[in-house]
């Protein structure tokens, strides 16, 4: 994978490449542009309260979301006529780096190219997930990667189920957080209860706090337009549900408020 060096210098000496076929060469000069733009607005002091709050093996660089997100525009903007596999080797790239906020522009730029995201499947999934080590970058990676996969019929119910089921505890969330695309209108969501409560069944006994906190994600969402399913869940479930779920769940579906 690529590693780029700790401080970069932003020099945009990349040759254009619309007219040919991208080298390795050119996707790690775009991996080094991109990172020395995160770089350039990275703030020490919130890389030290990122990784308490999120801890991770890549290096927190500090940078907030209002700063990260002009740098996926101008990329996005940049590839938007990039053939698809230049834009998943970019992603690729970023997600395998040395950079926390880089995998998540990798993330975020790869979910705005509709043919690169078109072309991701299973392998496609398993290389961007790997070394994803806290609840942020699995919440992303399910719910502008896998979910939307699996919601297009790209990955199967059997495979998200197998996540469901796994020893790491990284992949159970990226299962139950990956039905919220499937119910989430504002990420292309058109509402499927019956797949969403066949993944939460498999979540109901597990207490591992960030398997907890996704399977009460998912049933909220899917409460917006099914509260009478989800109502049903937590009453026919109500012995072995977690207690935050329960609490959590039942305020969404009173109150209309997490």
């Amino acid at each position: 994978h690529f590693c780029a060096p700790h401080k970069i210098l932003f020099v945009n000496t990349l040759t254009p490449i619309a007219d040919r076929e991208p080298t390795m060469s050119d996707i790690q000069q775009q991996v080094a542009e991109i990172l020395a733009a995160l770089e350039a607005v990275a703030v020490p002091e919130r890389a030290t309260q990122s990784q308490k709050v999120a801890p991770s093996a890549q290096r927190m660089m500090g940078v907030r979301a209002p700063e990260l997100r002009p740098i996926v525009r101008d990329w996005t903007r940049r590839l938007r006529r990039a053939p698809p596999q230049q834009v998943l080797t970019l992603a690729l790239a970023l997600a395998q780096g040395e950079s926390f906020e880089g995998r998540i522009v990798g993330y975020m730029v790869l979910a705005k190219h509709k043919a690169a995201l078109a072309s991701v499947g299973l392998p496609e999934l398993e290389a961007l997930a790997r070394g994803m080590d806290n609840w942020a970058a699995v919440d992303s990676f399910a719910l502008l990667l896998a979910g939307v996969a699996w919601r297009e019929g790209r990955i199967d119910d059997a495979t998200v189920h197998s996540w469901a089921r796994s020893q790491d505890r990284w992949w159970r969330r990226a299962a139950v957080v990956s039905t919220v695309p499937l119910n989430l209108k504002a990420r292309g969501g058109r509402g499927d209860a019956p797949r969403t409560l066949r993944l939460c069944r498999l979540a109901l006994e597990d207490r591992d706090d960030m398997v907890i906190k996704g399977l009460s994600w998912a049933l909220r969402e899917l409460s917006k337009r099914e509260p009478r399913l989800v109502r049903a869940f937590m009453e026919e479930h109500e012995a072995v549900l977690a207690a935050r779920v329960k609490r959590e769940v039942r305020r969404k579906l009173e109150t209309g408020r997490k």
